[in-house]
């Protein structure tokens, strides 16, 4: 069978034995699908925890990276016929990770993430998961478990539109805050997020500064002139998700969504393309925008 994956075709005789997901978000979509027992490798572990529900089964794979992508020797020592990967970034040979050719010439192939590939990267949707689902469970040989996980993500999809309805949008602006830092999310996977839950983003995904990559460090004036009436903020963790609101309240004191703290923190792991926790921040953040919703 043959996938379309980044303008790459992907052809498999046999189903992968040997898999390795490069990021947890991928790790957990590969067990979701059944393909927990043909798994030997996980990387970035501390990017991200896995969900209470599937830990237990990832207890025991090798783990090949913590907090970056794995080394190429480290990748290759384990001799994946499989590589699933949530951006290309995770393929880049000058930074020392094993390469797609390399993994070719090593018996491997490797899949992006629709919403991860290069030229889809700025446009990416919520629903790109889906080819997601669908062309992993093609290459791995497990047609119904991708239906039923189709089914489950276009149900939670649906019920967040009917929640909202027809109710007036409330403006969004998400940011990410490092330090002193200061970044604005207006194109990509993460700026769907806001609209599938509802947000009216006050950042335009066509304006020059995200021509050519979906963040854009800016000044806090940027905020303050456009008044959101929430802030959504990826976070590392409880640590990050506490600097960061008091940034945002020190900064902002005035912004309506500081005065009515309507400040919504999501993982960053929610946000990285091919994730169903994709499916997560746009319940977790329709939630908030919309308390009144059924």
């Amino acid at each position: 069978m043959t996938v379309t994956n980044c303008g790459r075709e992907l052809s498999f005789d046999t189903t992968p034995s040997s898999v390795v997901g490069l990021m947890p978000s991928q790790t957990e979509l590969l067990i979701r699908l059944g393909a927990g027992d043909s798994i030997v490798g996980q990387a970035q572990t501390e990017v991200s925890a896995l969900p209470d529900d599937i830990a237990d089964e990832a207890a025991d794979i090798p783990v090949l990276s913590a907090d970056a992508p794995p080394a190429r020797e480290d990748l290759l020592a384990v001799t994946p016929d499989f590589v699933a990967s949530p951006t290309e970034y995770e393929f880049t040979a000058e930074q020392g990770f094993a390469s797609i050719e390399q993994l070719n010439e090593n018996g491997a192939q490797a899949y992006v993430a629709t919403g991860g590939c290069a030229d889809r990267r700025n446009t990416a949707q919520v629903t790109d998961v889906l080819t997601d689902i669908a062309d992993l469970g093609a290459i791995l040989g497990v047609p119904d478990a991708a239906e039923e996980l189709t089914q489950d993500v276009e149900e939670r999809l649906a019920a967040v539109e009917d929640a909202i309805g027809d109710s007036a949008r409330p403006t969004v602006a998400q940011v990410y805050v490092e330090g002193d830092s200061l970044s604005a999310i207006g194109a990509g996977i993460e700026a769907d997020i806001i609209e599938t839950a509802g947000g009216d983003n006050v950042f335009d995904p066509d304006a020059p500064e995200f021509a050519d990559f979906f963040a854009a460090q800016i000044n806090p004036e940027e905020i303050i002139s456009r008044a959101p009436e929430a802030i959504v903020f990826g976070v590392s963790g409880a640590e990050h998700e506490e600097r960061t609101r008091e940034y945002l309240r020190g900064t902002f004191p005035d912004v309506p969504a500081v005065e009515d703290d309507l400040l919504i923190a999501v993982p960053a792991s929610d946000l990285y393309p091919g994730a169903l926790g994709n499916v997560d921040a746009v319940e977790t953040i329709a939630q908030r925008l919309y308390p009144d919703a059924p």
